[in-house]
């Protein structure tokens, strides 16, 4: 026991030196991770990435420093282990937790290369997956969006970088449309003018970006009706308050100008005349009041003999 003892205290004292070496190589790995970090992230910042990303990054070349420095030290306190071994050691465990943390590993790189692309920015108004709200926080696992409604949605990055995602705010501006009709007998130029002038009119309505487009579009049941799009702002809010000026305003002028706006008319066709009610008998030639069937009697004048 004593002969043991002795044994790993002399081996303790021999590996002493690498033991002080691996120090001082984790004090350095220390120091460069701090100044590499330091630097990822003034770089970063003066290139303008998103805070997410700045953070990310930052975390990243922070690890990469440490799994180096920290490579380098196992190889100095045991010099059996060469770099080749602790590499294979090291992708071999990483195989084994890739696997077991999948879909973490998958919304990472996900949630990466979309702050890296920024396909889309917090405070955009996006559709995905049946999802439509404004973005408002991109972390490297899960978006948050705010449906119009107030509720909010955690969506896992992954969904948002696979499936089709539809920005609406990627412009100030977004086309919108409405259907209008008018009676058949009315004149299609003169509403098409009237319709037209009534939407211009409209505050929201950016005609002087793009023009107000109105095409007859089809005879209809009742009607002839007409496709009316216009632009205005691209947030939802916008397009609804939009759509109900120019609505208004649409009706107002259509009914100043005396165009009829019609309801839907049915006609009924009938392959054979249909029997007339007779006309109620005159009051001599009806039944009596007590139901017997005879004349009523004359009336008689009564006066003095």
């Amino acid at each position: 026991m004593q002969e043991q003892v002795e044994g790993y205290w002399i081996a303790a004292v021999e590996a002493s030196p690498r033991l002080a070496v691996a120090l001082v190589l984790l004090a350095i790995t220390w120091l460069a991770a701090r100044a590499v970090k330091y630097l990822v992230e003034r770089i970063t910042r003066r290139m303008r990435f998103r805070t997410n990303l700045v953070d990310v990054l930052t975390m990243l070349s922070g690890l990469l420093i440490w799994i180096a420095g920290t490579l380098v030290a196992l190889t100095v306190v045991f010099p059996s282990i060469t770099p080749g071994r602790a590499l294979t050691t090291l992708g071999l465990g990483s195989v084994a937790i890739g696997f077991a943390f999948k879909d973490t590993f998958e919304n990472f790189l996900a949630g990466l290369l979309i702050l890296i692309r920024e396909p889309f920015a917090i405070g955009d108004h996006v559709e995905c997956e049946d999802v439509e709200g404004q973005i408002e926080e991109i972390t490297i696992r899960d978006s948050r969006i705010r449906r119009t409604d107030g509720q909010l949605v955690v969506m896992p990055n992954h969904e948002l970088f696979q499936n089709p995602v539809t920005v609406r705010t990627d412009r100030e501006l977004r086309r919108t449309t409405i259907i209008v009709g008018v009676a058949y007998g009315e004149d299609v130029d003169d509403a098409r003018t009237v319709i037209r002038d009534a939407v211009e009119a409209v505050d929201s309505v950016r005609d002087d970006v793009k023009d107000v487009q109105v095409f007859a579009k089809t005879f209809n049941s009742s009607s002839i009706d007409f496709e009316v799009s216009w632009w205005t702002g691209s947030k939802p809010v916008d397009i609804r308050r939009s759509r109900d000026q120019v609505v208004a305003a649409v009706k107002r002028a259509l009914d100043e100008a005396g165009i009829e706006i019609p309801f839907p008319y049915t006609t009924l066709t009938f392959k054979e005349p249909l029997p007339l009610r007779p006309e109620a008998q005159g009051a001599g030639g009806g039944d009596g009041a007590d139901g017997s069937g005879g004349d009523a009697p004359a009336p008689t004048a009564a006066g003095n003999g």
